[in-house]
């Protein structure tokens, strides 16, 4: 099941987002997006983990949580909306 996170803390790595995530199930992947240009977090990501069940119980529990002093925003990921190619000029 992929989750996505959101209002993370800029601070946060995904080491401790995968510990977070770790306590109410295994985790297979943990992605914070960042920004091309600073590198810098974005303030959300995802989690990926192994079965629905653990990843709709991480959800229930995590959502509204704090982490690093902010409540997360937790669900379950939409798939990428198609988006047109971008011009070239």
């Amino acid at each position: 099941m992929n989750i996505y996170v959101g209002n993370l803390p800029y601070s946060i790595s995904e080491e401790d987002l995968k510990s977070a995530f770790g306590e109410h199930g295994a985790v297979t992947n943990v992605n914070i997006i960042k920004d091309r240009v600073t590198g810098n977090s974005k303030g959300f990501g995802f989690v990926e983990m192994e079965n629905d069940d653990e990843g709709q119980k991480a959800i229930d529990e995590m959502n509204g949580t704090e982490l690093g002093g902010r409540p997360l925003k937790v669900n379950v990921a939409r798939p990428r909306a198609e988006r047109p190619p971008r011009q070239s000029w």
